[in-house]
């Protein structure tokens, strides 16, 4: 079991910036990890993916030139860099890792099974 734990969120204005970060607690996190959000009222979608070993990213086309995933695994984190953001980026975001890193990345919700508590990100316009 992996317990992961988002950081990072809070209130920026519109066209700025925040990084967010997802670590696990009493484990090392070793799989392909994921970025997800979700709006009042809106279905989850994804945002960005990366592989475990950090070679391979994916990114939802909303979100493409504006935000960022890497991971750093001596630290045990997978950070997700938010930039010119916008009020259409307001939602709780969420990291969730594969049980293990078989396949592709990917950015269906359903590849992954362990996921964080989530983190708001609001942003004013």
């Amino acid at each position: 079991q992996v317990q992961l734990a988002e950081s990072g969120g809070g209130l920026v204005q519109a066209g700025g910036s925040l990084r967010l970060s997802c670590a696990p607690s009493g484990s090392t996190l070793s799989s392909d990890v994921g970025w997800f959000r979700q709006a009042p009222g809106k279905d989850r979608e994804a945002v960005a993916a990366i592989r475990w070993d950090g070679a391979r990213t994916k990114y939802a086309d909303s979100v493409k030139g504006r935000f960022t995933i890497f991971r750093d695994n001596v630290k045990n984190t997978v950070y997700l860099q938010m930039g010119s953001l916008g009020p259409e980026d307001t939602a709780v975001y969420y990291c969730a890792a594969k049980m293990a890193s078989a396949g592709s990345i990917t950015l269906d919700s359903r590849a992954y099974a362990y996921w964080g508590q989530g983190t708001q990100v609001t942003v004013s316009s």
